[in-house]
């Protein structure tokens, strides 16, 4: 495929890039949530305990999701490096370059993604 002109690739990767490394940056710091929760009832009321580890299953779903955004970026980068990006991976279509600058690492067209 060729490269897109319509596209401007240098500022696409830089968002791309700039993104990956904020959400790294706060993986790092989010670690202290994920710790297991004490679960001692002679320190900690049942409805405390119930809190903490609500906030524990958000924290490691909030974190899985951040896992997979990384992903995603990671792809995109990978496609660029490739001269692949800005075609859908599933019919080969260009995608609509408002898309890309809404979301640099989308893989996928509207249509293949409905």
């Amino acid at each position: 495929m060729s490269e897109r002109t319509d596209l401007d690739m240098v500022k696409l990767k830089a968002k791309l890039v700039e993104t990956r490394e904020e959400l790294l940056s706060v993986a790092e710091t989010s670690t202290e949530s994920k710790k297991p929760v004490e679960l001692d009832q002679t320190t900690q009321g049942r409805l405390s305990r119930m809190d903490a580890l609500q906030v524990q299953a958000m924290a490691v779903e909030t974190d899985r999701r951040r896992l997979v955004e990384i992903q995603r970026i990671e792809a995109a980068l990978k496609r660029i490096d490739e001269d692949d990006y800005g075609y859908c991976a599933s019919c080969d279509e260009e995608i609509p370059a408002k898309r890309l600058e809404f979301d640099p690492a989308a893989a996928v067209c509207i249509d293949c993604a409905k």
